[in-house]
């Protein structure tokens, strides 16, 4: 659980982190990885990020933001892919990261900045429109009614994220609960820094996955459980 305590000047506000931050007990190279490399590759919290390109050794043409990136497919993927694009990762649970920095060091990686702990420390670090893309894929939904204020996108990170999202950029979210895709849509869709662009396509396009999408294993559980996943992109206005 991480708290916050308000500053002044439009500082983080008071907010809990809710759920595990650790889970099975890492093995030893992850835990190497984890106290030695760990903090070369931490985005500093401490103070505004006045110019998140200098995070990285590279010029990146641009920035995106995985917020929870898990077990760090998708992420992996997209950097890969990607070598000058620059990305942020923000994962609460250890585990996770352990594995994001087992990958970085296999696969060469040299564009992935991370953050242990809740997204929003990040972001409300981060200058206005620095960011191309953010994704939320697979949130943890709190299905309870009364576990739902613990959900990350609420009014307040919605409106943060539109914030650091530069105009004609990307919020994409997936999720396998539909009470968490309607959650989301509707108070994305109450806000005006926001287009939603499935609403505009034939069909039900929601159903269907990013072209670029490599799957992941949470997605593959829930298909073989018999929910299928909701993919909603939104695109920043000019508002």
């Amino acid at each position: 659980m991480s708290e916050y305590s308000p500053d002044e000047g439009g500082g983080p506000q008071v907010r809990t982190l809710y759920g595990r931050r650790k889970g099975k007990k890492l093995r030893q190279h992850q835990a190497e990885l984890v106290s030695g490399t760990l903090p070369d590759l931490a985005v500093d919290c401490a103070a505004p990020i006045k110019d998140p390109r200098a995070l990285f050794a590279h010029a990146p043409n641009e920035l995106r933001m995985e917020i929870g990136f898990g077990g760090a497919e998708h992420l992996v993927y997209e950097a890969a892919r990607h070598p000058h694009i620059g990305y942020l990762g923000c994962e609460p649970f250890v585990n996770g990261v352990a594995k994001l920095l087992v990958q970085i060091e296999e696969k060469g990686l040299h564009n992935i900045r991370m953050h242990q702990g809740d997204a929003r420390e990040v972001l409300l670090r981060l200058p206005t429109a620095a960011l191309a893309r953010v994704d939320v894929l697979y949130p943890d939904p709190w299905p309870k009614w009364r576990q739902r204020k613990r959900r990350f996108l609420s009014v307040e990170n919605i409106a943060e994220i539109a914030r650091v999202v530069q105009p004609g950029g990307e919020f994409r979210f997936a999720t396998d609960i539909d009470d968490y895709a309607g959650w989301v849509l509707a108070r994305v869709l109450k806000s005006q820094s926001w287009q939603w662009r499935e609403a505009q396509a034939d069909g039900r396009p929601w159903q269907k996955s990013w072209p670029d999408w490599p799957g992941t294993r949470y997605e593959a559980k829930a298909f073989r459980e018999g929910r299928p996943p909701v993919y909603l992109t939104f695109v920043r206005t000019s508002a």
